[in-house]
């Protein structure tokens, strides 16, 4: 079902297969950069290498042959140029394996697998973004503090972090300038319908209006 259309005994790839393969690659690359565009923030300049990257990488592999070990090497080396100064995000990332999943099908034959994934892949890639499944806990926050050196940092949040919260974990605690500070973090999961300012300004109270910080897990913040 999913034979290559390349004629093994040939000597070489006659007009029609490669019009074929080229115009499937150009359709292909524009439904995953729809899909992309549809599902994630980006630019122009990343849906147009998303929809002609397909055609590039079948044009790689024809070019050494179908030889799958060298093009996965040549076209992994070629990926990275994209993210060389900025790191692309999870999604970025996987539409660029995705149109080069595309283009080494393509270019070995297999029209009819690149199309049947591609249309799979899309489906649920939509069907993913637009559902709460896998949809992590929106409460779920990273709460740093800081504190002077004389304050019982093991009880004298608990009745906040009682009426806040729904679980609370200490999981790093450092020094700072020269030992007369400490910074706090915390792993916590807020009560649904409490209000955060509320929450940072019953603690700023306790650690005498020091710096303190709440920030989605993702984010990598420091105070």
């Amino acid at each position: 079902m999913f034979n290559t259309i390349f004629d093994s005994t040939a000597t070489g790839m006659d007009v029609k297969t490669a019009l074929i393969c080229v115009g499937v690659a150009l359709i292909l690359g524009v439904a995953v950069a729809i899909m992309h565009m549809k599902t994630s923030q980006t630019t122009k300049g990343f849906l147009i290498t998303l929809a002609t990257l397909p055609l590039l990488v079948m044009a790689v592999m024809i070019m050494i042959n179908g030889n799958l070990g060298t093009s996965i090497a040549i076209l992994g080396a070629f990926s990275l140029i994209r993210f060389r100064s900025i790191q692309g995000d999870a999604k970025e990332l996987l539409s660029v394996f995705f149109t080069m999943m595309i283009g080494l099908a393509l270019g070995m034959g297999h029209v009819l697998f690149a199309v049947v994934i591609t249309v799979i892949a899309i489906v649920a890639i939509v069907f993913l973004s637009y559902t709460s499944f896998l949809e992590p806990n929106k409460k779920k926050r990273v709460l740093k503090i800081v504190i002077p050196e004389d304050l019982d940092y093991e009880e004298v949040f608990d009745d906040i972090f009682k009426k806040y919260t729904s679980r609370v974990d200490l999981v790093r605690m450092k020094t700072m300038n020269m030992g007369s500070l400490y910074k706090l973090t915390y792993d916590v999961t807020m009560k649904h319908g409490v209000k955060e300012k509320d929450f940072l300004d019953e603690i700023r109270v306790k650690n005498c209006n020091l710096k303190v910080l709440l920030s989605h897990p993702c984010l990598e913040e420091e105070i």
